[in-house]
């Protein structure tokens, strides 16, 4: 990733989002650019324009957490895009020969596993920093088996590049916006990922979608909502969610949906646990006969 074109690009399109009605200036003749301009954005943090044109150019080196904060201020940033500048300008203060570009393989652990697997009647996956399932348990498997047929199963490249995401995902743009949101968080934090930069290429060179989502420069976290599934054997479902990064593990997270007790959506749920008993049941039957 180059640091300084990252920099330039959110900061820019942070300022083009503002009205200057929104941050309560004067509007004189004709503007030429959308949102506020840098002269704007520099009075409204305190700092001269030559100090804020030096930033939007990319240059966070040796900034201050004030100035940054002076930055999320003026720009009305929210807790994900603050969080997502301080990470820009910690990777411009490292020196790459510090990062290391091949990172340990991510596992997960037994104990990890072993809560994944005793969730019965929920769905929940492991995940790392480039959206690969690393570990799920079988309702999981069975909610998202078509992602499932691709290894890794990756649900960012399963939503940019098969067509059935459109279906399994009714609201299929905010899914595929929060999915590269979540990449381009990563990708701050992770710079010389060598794996999350390939994904993110192919993404860029297969997906004309990806492409245009992917230079908005939005950043997004996952951590609880709501997602509707349409599932091929089940229908239609709501379901509740919960991603919590795991502790001591870096770019790890866990994923669990669940629905409230005596809703459509529970009810949904076990049929699809029975639909996906059926199929392991079909799967083992297949497999005696094979090997008899």
């Amino acid at each position: 990733m180059d640091n300084r074109a990252e920099v330039s690009a959110f900061l820019k399109s942070r300022r083009a989002k503002i009205t200057p009605e929104q941050a309560g200036m004067p509007v004189y003749g004709q503007r030429r650019v959308p949102g506020l301009r840098r002269g704007e954005v520099a009075m409204l943090a305190g700092m001269s324009v030559e100090y804020y044109t030096r930033l939007e150019r990319g240059n966070l080196g040796g900034v201050s957490d004030s100035v940054l904060d002076a930055l999320v201020q003026a720009l009305r940033l929210d807790d994900t895009e603050r969080d997502h500048l301080y990470a820009l300008a910690r990777a411009a203060n490292t020196s790459p020969a510090r990062v290391r570009r091949r990172p340990k393989k991510a596992t997960v652990r037994p104990s990890v596993l072993r809560i994944v697997e005793g969730l019965h009647d929920q769905p929940a996956y492991v995940r790392n920093n480039r959206m690969d399932i690393l570990a799920a348990n079988p309702l999981a498997r069975a909610l998202l088996s078509e992602v499932f047929e691709q290894e890794p199963a990756n649900t960012c490249r399963f939503v940019f590049l098969d067509p059935r995401a459109t279906r399994l995902y009714p609201d299929w743009e905010r899914v595929a916006r929060d999915g590269v949101g979540v990449l381009r968080v990563e990708v701050a934090k992770n710079p010389y990922d060598r794996e999350l930069s390939n994904l993110i290429g192919e993404l860029s060179t297969r997906s004309d979608a990806f492409r245009t989502m992917w230079g908005a420069h939005d950043v997004h976290v996952f951590t609880e909502g709501t997602k509707r599934f349409h599932h091929s054997a089940v229908g239609e479902m709501e379901l509740v969610h919960e991603s919590l990064d795991l502790p001591g593990e870096q770019g790890l997270s866990i994923t669990v949906y669940g629905a409230d007790p005596g809703t459509p959506a529970a009810d949904a749920l076990k049929l699809l646990a029975s639909w996906a008993a059926s199929q392991n049941r079909d799967a083992a039957a297949s497999q005696a006969d094979t090997e008899r």
